[in-house]
């Protein structure tokens, strides 16, 4: 879905640490679009029985390459065009748990 990007591609341009989550660190377009993908991955893995490492990840990039056509033909933005948010999903959710023990009930 990202114009042959690895994740280790994305991660990179994203300037994430090692180990931190890809999907932590998405807008909401970009998050639906992956979300989406993952989804209709899964189901047409299991709906036509595909097995094997190499048959899954063939499954798993046209799905992907179909998406960004989709995505291109109602002219919206790629998402290695998106912007990656200044705060990752497990920074806002550490904030507000802060914030949530320092209230006086």
């Amino acid at each position: 879905m990202y114009n042959g990007e690895t994740a280790a591609d994305i991660a990179k341009r994203k300037g994430l640490r090692y180990r931190e989550d890809i999907l932590d660190n998405m807008g909401s377009d970009e998050l639906i679009a992956n979300l989406f993908r993952i989804s209709q991955t899964e189901q047409k893995l299991k709906k036509d029985n595909i097995k094997g490492e190499k048959e899954a990840d063939n499954t798993h990039y046209n799905i992907g390459k179909n998406i960004r056509e989709v995505i291109a033909k109602n002219g919206g933005t790629m998402p290695e065009d998106l912007p990656t948010p200044k705060k990752s999903l497990k920074q806002i959710e550490k904030e507000n748990k802060l914030i949530g023990f320092n209230k006086i009930d």
